[in-house]
C-alpha cells in the first residue's frame, strides 16, 4: 500500500487530564476539518472553562506539512503549543486539534515542568483514541446536465468520493474529494460521461 494515498487523524473526540503540583492540565482532541472548526472548538471550550488560566493549543490541517499553528496562551514561549504540537505529529496525525485548559495550583512549575505537562496531557489524550486511515483526496469541481445527475452520483459513490457541497438546478455543481489513490480511474469514469465538465479546484 502506497502510504502516499492515505492519512493518519482521529474519529472522535477525547479528553484526559493530567495533574502536576496543584496544576490541572485537561487536554481536548478534536478531529477537525478546517480552521473555522478549530475557531469554533476554542470558543466552545472557552466557554467552559472561563476561570482557566490558560488555553494553550496546536493543529496541523492538510498534508503538505505547512498548515499548523501553536499558542502558548501567556504560557513561557515553547513550553506549551510546540509539546503539543509535538505529540500530534508524533503520532503523524493531520486534521487534529489539541487544547490544553490549564488550572493554576499555586505552585510555579518552571519552563521544563510546563513543558513535560502539555506533553503527558496531550499524549493522554491522543492515546485513549484509536487512529483512523482516511484516503487522502483531491478536490475537483463538476457541471452537468441535471439529467446526468444519477449517473454522476453512481460514481461518486462507487469511488467513495466525499461531496463537498453540491448546487442543482437546471445545471448542476457539484464539489467532491476524490481519492487520490483512485483518480485516474475517476476522472477516466467522469471524461466517459461526455456532457460532465470537470476541473480541479486549487
Amino acid at each position: 500500500m502506497n502510504e502516499q494515498n492515505f492519512y493518519l487523524t482521529i474519529g472522535q473526540p477525547s479528553s484526559e487530564e493530567f495533574k502536576e503540583r496543584g496544576s490541572r492540565f485537561i487536554a481536548y482532541a478534536y478531529p477537525i476539518g478546517s480552521t473555522d472548526d478549530f475557531k469554533k472548538n476554542l470558543q466552545a471550550l472557552k466557554k467552559e472553562h472561563p476561570k482557566a488560566v490558560h488555553h494553550c493549543f496546536a493543529y496541523r490541517l492538510g498534508i503538505d506539512g505547512n498548515n499548523f499553528r501553536t499558542s502558548d496562551d501567556g504560557e513561557p514561549s515553547g513550553s506549551a503549543g510546540k509539546p503539543i504540537l509535538n505529540q500530534i505529529d508524533s503520532k503523524q496525525f493531520t486534521n487534529v486539534l489539541v487544547i490544553v485548559v490549564r488550572y493554576f495550583g499555586g505552585t510555579l512549575l518552571g519552563v521544563p515542568g510546563l513543558i513535560n505537562a502539555y506533553k503527558t496531557a496531550t499524549a493522554l489524550a491522543l492515546q485513549t483514541i484509536p487512529a483512523i486511515q482516511k484516503p487522502i483526496e483531491i478536490n475537483y469541481e463538476l457541471h452537468f446536465d441535471y439529467t446526468k445527475m444519477n449517473e454522476v452520483m453512481m460514481i461518486v459513490k462507487q469511488s467513495n468520493c466525499t461531496v463537498i457541497n453540491q448546487e442543482t438546478q437546471l445545471f448542476c455543481l457539484l464539489r467532491i474529494g476524490i481519492p487520490k489513490a483512485r483518480l485516474e480511474e475517476v476522472l477516466y469514469k467522469f471524461k466517459e460521461l461526455v456532457t460532465v465538465e470537470i476541473t480541479k479546484i486549487p
